[in-house]
């Protein structure tokens, strides 16, 4: 088959696009043909080698990355139902690598099968994308009186953010950084779509909730870049908002994809400003799920089989998986990013 390998940690430009061996189904494992493969800002941190949380960083070299995939089970392990030969699925993959190549072998209770109607590619970025916006959203509690203002609108989690807060009838306020990401961002159907690069957004914002809601800032503050736009953004919330983070983006002062830290405040600073703030992500969203992620998979692809939230895809073939990680670093993508083989 052909895979994408790593054989040194490094700069986007160490993936390689190779012919490598049939991976073999193991017991109670199936081997899926790949039609398409997660792409997630965590695997372009793993191949530079640095440690995120509890993803471990990979130490036997060269491996093929990639935690997510979606294609039809073409080989069974011992043990495995036979009536699974043939379905079109999704699986994370957890903690093992293997998703960008032709073929990725995972464990049969890892399975969900694709609903008709919904691609490859769609059911990819649910499985990922759409099972960390359902756990984002277990800490929201979002009804029709939110103002919610999501950074970073034009990307995977926060185009299904922004589709959600208009489902319950919340007003969504979607910031993004130049002019083709905000035209997205305001087909998404965000009520106001504005672009965080300009030095007046915030006053453009304030201006928009006072024509719309007299005296109210934002309720909730969804945010994953940190940094100044994550500051101004909470600078918008009112007393009595949250402040949820999953991601820091933009808090790096010299402009990489990993550099800096998430926005955090003192319980002082949060006791004068009103609000509340806190990370989503990890433990706490484990916690927050009751340990079952795979009902938060269920839920995302139920959201997408109903139409209710419609994933954006941003495709790449398998060979250009270190274009695709390049545009992911330097924001340069819209949606969920997925390699196709």
């Amino acid at each position: 088959m052909h895979a994408i390998r790593l054989h040194a940690f490094g700069p986007a430009e160490n993936l390689r696009y190779e012919r490598t061996d049939d991976p073999v189904p193991g017991p109670g494992q199936v081997r899926i043909a790949v039609a398409a493969a997660g792409v997630h800002l965590v695997d372009t941190a793993l191949r530079e080698g640095l440690r995120l949380g509890p993803l471990p960083t990979p130490t036997e070299l060269p491996t093929i990355p990639g935690r997510e995939v979606a294609g039809t089970v073409e080989s069974l392990g011992e043990g495995v139902a036979a009536d699974l030969l043939g379905k079109r699925v999704v699986a994370h993959l957890g903690m093992v690598p293997g998703g960008y190549a032709e073929l990725a072998v995972t464990d049969s209770g890892r399975l969900h099968e694709i609903p008709d109607g919904l691609g490859d590619a769609e059911a990819v970025a649910m499985i990922g994308t759409g099972r960390t916006t359902m756990g984002i959203l277990l800490f929201a509690d979002l009804g029709a009186d939110d103002i919610a203002l999501v950074p970073a609108a034009a990307g995977g989690i926060g185009t299904l953010l922004v589709q959600y807060a208009k489902n319950v009838g919340a007003t969504a306020v979607g910031l993004a950084g130049g002019p083709a990401k905000v035209t997205r961002v305001a087909e998404n159907g965000a009520d106001l779509a504005v672009d965080y690069t300009l030095p007046d957004w915030p006053e453009r914002v304030r201006r928009f909730l006072r024509d719309r809601h007299g005296d109210r800032g934002a309720t909730v503050v969804f945010d994953s870049v940190g940094g100044a736009t994550g500051a101004a953004a909470v600078d918008l919330l009112a007393r009595g908002g949250r402040h949820l983070v999953f991601g820091w983006s933009g808090a790096g002062a010299g402009g990489g994809a990993h550099d800096g830290a998430p926005l955090t405040f003192t319980a002082e600073e949060l006791a004068e400003r009103g609000i509340t703030s806190g990370s989503v992500l990890g433990p706490a969203m484990i916690e927050k799920a009751g340990g079952d992620l795979r009902a938060l998979e269920e839920r995302a692809l139920a959201e997408a089989e109903a139409g209710r939230l419609r994933p954006a895809v941003q495709r790449f073939p398998l060979a250009r998986a270190a274009q695709a990680h390049r545009a992911l670093e330097t924001r340069g993508t819209m949606g969920k990013v997925v390699l196709e083989p």
